[in-house]
Order: C-alpha cells, then structure tokens, then sequence
C-alpha cells in the first residue's frame, strides 16, 4: 500500500470509493430516497468546494488496483463539547479489498499526526452506533465513547456515537 495527500485529480475516484464503501457498509439501513437525497450532496462542486478549505486535507491509500481508501480531517465540525484544541476526523473509508491490510490503521495514525501539528490536544470523530468494528477499532486506538450525535441520511435519523482521543 501507498500512502499520499490528494490532489484535486483525486476528487472522482475520492467520490467513487465513498459512494461505494458507504452503499457497502451502510446502504440496507435506508430507502433508496433517503440514500440518493444523502449522495446528492456530495457532488464534484462540494468536493472541490470542501478540498480547497484551508483546514482539510485528504490522505490516500493506493494499491495497485489504484484508491483503497482514505482519511479526511479538519478542524472540529461536529457538535462536540471541548475544552482544550480540537480536530477531527471526519471521514476514513476504505474499499473491501483493503480491510485488514493495515491500511485503516495507516489513514488514522495520519489523522492523529495531522492533528499533533496542527497544535491540537485531542481529536474527534463520529461512528454510527452499530458499526461495531469501527467502534471497537477507534476503541483499540484510545478512543473513548463521549455520547450520541444525530447523522442524517436524507431525511433518516442514525444514531451515531462521538468518539474523543486525547492527543
């Protein structure tokens, strides 16, 4: 596995493996509305619109079958109580070919060194609540459980848990 920041070439296959990994993952958990009003807002004017925040930035994952996955962090977005200088993890997803190759924990030991330099002391995320070898990955990797956050999919409420590690 290779690992580099995105460019903004990136953004289609960027687009491609979060629509997928996500529809893999979470798609039977929602009408096919909600799901494509969901998608709807990721389009290639978003992407380039949130890639070119100052703040953001994207790490890939590449094998020779080309995106694997990638991680995605910025300062803090989510309805999180702080108390010191936060960041966030906002996204790591990653295709079925690449679960178990280390690459997963690759895109967050990344997450966690983006945050260090960017001064801040801790680093949050949100997991849906029945992912739960997401949430015991984060868990493994020092993160703990700091209560639930409303994620919507369309118009469908999941409950999903925010996560904090100290850094």
């Amino acid at each position: 596995m290779n690992y580099r920041d995105a460019t903004p070439a990136d953004l289609p296959a960027i687009d491609a493996l979060f629509r997928v990994s996500f529809t893999a993952t979470f798609g039977h958990l929602y009408t096919a509305e909600n799901l494509a009003a969901f998608f709807a807002g990721f389009t290639p004017e978003a992407w380039a619109a949130e890639f070119a925040q100052p703040d953001l930035r994207f790490r890939l994952a590449e094998d020779e079958q080309g995106l694997a996955g990638f991680a995605k962090t910025s300062a803090l977005t989510l309805p999180a109580t702080v108390t010191s200088r936060p960041h966030e993890l906002r996204q790591l997803y990653l295709d079925e070919r690449a679960k178990g190759s280390g690459a997963a924990q690759a895109l967050l030991d990344w997450a966690v060194e983006e945050g260090r330099s960017r001064g801040a002391d801790e680093l949050w995320l949100s997991v849906y609540i029945d992912n739960h070898r997401a949430k015991r990955f984060y868990e493994k990797n020092g993160f703990e459980d700091r209560g639930p956050y409303i994620f919507l999919v369309g118009d469908h409420e999941d409950e999903d848990r925010l996560m904090r590690r100290a850094l």
